[in-house]
């Protein structure tokens, strides 16, 4: 399939049916399909596409913007995604920055005006779900440090762009991005001087995954600038500040009296409405978040952050293959922007029914002719899906409760894990892209075998980044097996299909 469009229609408007197992049929053309629906639909993922269809019927027409093999969190729309947008009745999104900035922003540039734009889980408590805090700990033994933005910015659809100024230090400083499928994206490179293209953006209240590499030990300050951007183009003054690093063998020299993090989850922050740069880091025992003003805190980049350049011509903007450099890791492949609460509540049936009593409401607000058949769909389908939860609840049960952990490939499970009893063990990526030492693999090795669980597992859409924990796996005998978290694929089509084979492959693979 080359064209990104993805529409939905079931063949029959029995929802039962559709739920048992019949395949959607899915099918690559333009936007449009049946001309009798009442409802042009776009979403931005095919889950939440079969959620909506199971509820509209035939009186819908519904396009995933995402493929089934895409991510939500990297995905870049298409000129095709934008036409379908502008000719749909309603859009519908996950939201809580689940979805890929530019496809925030293609939604909000193209529907047209009155359309209603719904972020079904920013409202998912009123329809009777639960939302929970993004956890993120991979108990890397050098600092997480990412990059965010945090204050109130006027505007829909408003990014913060931060932009570095100017570095002191004894060598250069590289902040890049390794996506999906391990290709770098440079975004900070002091090596060629600061000419204002040194710079990305985020969403408000957002945070995003990032290398950073220094190519020379000691003492580096790194100064950066941050505007406000509204989609009409205006750009708004947000302040700015200077970090210090402390790179390679220097203990707590530099540092000086201040704090001296190295180790845990941090963040270099930009606070937009103060026009303030800090570090913000939760602490390791307490789980609070703490902010260090810029001239407070100094960050640790260890001689155990120390890597080789990798030999790949991707990577040439670092230096010469095998040349030194100190790597805090991106730790998480792939395009990866987010906020404090975890967007993918879906993994809980019982967040499902929240979303699909949003999308009833939604429908009918939209389309009041049909409020007899939303309403008639959505019970029967939330009568399926109580009887899903169960089910899944107690197969999910049958595990001894020793073996109830998961190590995965992306933090997409914790709804899944707080509703049913199982435990996140970590989702293992080691430094994008570069052949893992012999200490990271004996770790990696070590933390399988104290956490005891006897399988690992690995989404099909990011099956291409998992080839250490594969390795690993296999290296300690333990299984790997599949689970799907953000996406459908060829042989899963469908939400009830998903959450069925997700409680049974964890319930065959984690009996021991």
């Amino acid at each position: 399939m080359t064209d990104s469009r993805h529409r939905h229609r079931r063949p029959t408007a029995a929802v039962g049916a559709a739920v048992a197992g019949a395949l959607l049929a899915a099918c690559s053309g333009g936007p449009g399909g049946s001309g009798d629906a009442a409802l042009k639909v776009s979403t931005t993922t095919a889950i939440i596409a079969d959620l909506v269809e199971q509820v509209g019927g035939d009186r819908v027409d519904v396009t995933s913007i995402v493929p089934h093999h895409g991510d939500p969190h990297s995905y870049e729309p298409s000129p095709g995604d934008a036409s379908t947008v502008a000719k749909s009745d309603i859009v519908f999104s996950n939201g809580l920055l689940l979805e890929e900035p530019g496809i925030t922003k293609m939604i909000h540039n193209n529907t047209r005006k009155g359309t209603p734009k719904i972020a079904i889980s920013e409202k998912l408590e009123e329809y009777g779900g639960t939302v929970i805090k993004l956890q993120e700990d991979l108990g890397l033994d050098v600092l997480w440090l990412g990059w965010a933005v945090e204050g109130e910015v006027a505007g829909e659809g408003s990014q913060v762009r931060v932009t570095a100024t100017g570095l002191e230090g004894p060598g250069d400083l590289h902040v890049y991005l390794t996506d999906t499928l391990g290709t770098p994206k440079s975004y900070i490179d002091s090596a060629d001087g600061f000419d204002g293209k040194d710079s990305f953006t985020l969403p408000p209240e957002a945070h995003t995954h990032v290398n950073w590499a220094f190519t020379e030990p000691g003492t580096y300050r790194l100064t950066v600038k941050g505007q406000t951007e509204t989609l009409d183009g205006t750009r708004t003054d947000a302040g700015g500040g200077t970090i210090t690093f402390a790179v390679g063998g220097m203990g707590d020299r530099g540092a000086e009296g201040r704090t001296l993090l190295g180790t845990g989850h941090a963040d270099v922050t930009l606070n937009a409405a103060k026009g303030e740069v800090s570090v913000r880091s939760d602490d390791p025992e307490t789980g609070k978040r703490e902010h260090h003003a810029a001239d407070e805190v100094v960050v640790s980049v260890p001689d155990k952050a120390k890597e080789t350049v990798p030999k790949e011509d991707a990577y040439r903007f670092l230096g010469k293959a095998g040349d030194d450099l100190w790597v805090l890791p991106q730790a998480v492949i792939g395009k990866h922007v987010h906020g404090d609460m975890d967007p993918h509540a879906w993994e809980d049936v019982a967040n499902a029914e929240a979303y699909v009593r949003r999308i009833e409401a939604e429908l009918i607000k939209a389309d009041p002719d049909g409020r007899a058949t939303y309403r008639k769909n959505a019970a029967a389908y939330l009568k399926t899906l109580g009887k899903l939860d169960q089910e899944v609840a107690a197969k999910l049960a049958t595990i001894p409760e020793a073996n109830r952990k998961l190590i995965t490939t992306h933090d997409a499970f914790g709804y899944l894990a707080k509703a049913y009893g199982m435990e996140i063990a970590g989702f293992v990526v080691p430094v994008p892209n570069q052949e893992p030492s012999a200490a990271e693999v004996e770790q990696l090795g070590d933390t399988i075998q104290d956490k005891g669980v006897p399988a690992v597992f690995l989404e099909p859409n990011l099956a291409a980044r998992a080839d250490v924990l594969r390795r690993v796996a296999e290296d300690q005998g333990v299984g790997i097996c599949t689970i799907y978290g953000d996406s459908f694929d060829d042989k899963i089509h469908d939400y009830v299909s998903m959450m069925r084979h997700n409680a049974n492959e964890l319930a065959k693979c984690l009996a021991g």
